[in-house]
């Protein structure tokens, strides 16, 4: 009971700062995460040195696109696809599924070989080596989290919701990324 009133105050404030600057708190949170979600990959990958270049890439993705894009999309998604709609969730699932997740898959993965200082080149063909694999293990792994996500937790929680299970994504990135740079060389 002594470490539940923190708990509490921080998820107040949280709760708080989401409801009044939810764009900020999305984008906070996200840079969080997914620095954080990298770093992890880094210590499980057995990295000696942290590539603080690649958590500051991931940091500046999750501040700039990683809230405010999620935000954006769901908070469109509520606007075409009523509740009142027949099959909402379904609709739902299906516009984030088979149109967004592909798009926003190539813009991260894009991105963030660029953030890291790769060329415009470079960054092209690692989005084309490694887009098909993240893609269908997104459809294969995410699909159902994603329905849960639209279908239980409320439209202010959705983005957080993914950004939780983003930290564990962002380390399956994190570690093809690697994965592919090594092959590379």
């Amino acid at each position: 009971m002594v470490l539940s009133k923190p708990i509490f105050n921080a998820l107040g404030f949280y709760f708080e700062q989401l409801f009044n600057h939810p764009i900020r708190t999305k984008a906070i949170t996200c840079c969080v995460i997914a620095t954080a979600g990298n770093y992890a990959s880094q210590c499980i990958s057995g990295n000696k040195v942290l590539n603080q270049h690649s958590l500051l890439a991931y940091g500046i993705f999750g501040l700039l696109f990683g809230g405010t894009i999620p935000h954006y999309f769901y908070a469109w998604l509520e606007r075409v696809v009523p509740e009142e709609a027949a099959f909402p969730i379904a609709k739902k699932l299906f516009l984030e599924r088979l149109i967004y997740s592909p798009l926003y898959q190539a813009f991260t993965l894009y991105v963030l070989a660029r953030l890291e200082g790769k060329s415009h080149e470079g960054a092209l063909n690692q989005l084309q080596s490694l887009y098909w694999s993240v893609l269908t293990s997104s459809w294969k792994y995410l699909t159902i989290i994603h329905l849960l996500n639209l279908s239980v937790v409320p439209p202010m929680l959705r983005v957080f919701i993914i950004n939780l299970v983003g930290f564990f994504w962002t380390i399956y990135i994190a570690n093809k990324r690697r994965q592919q740079a090594k092959r590379d060389k």
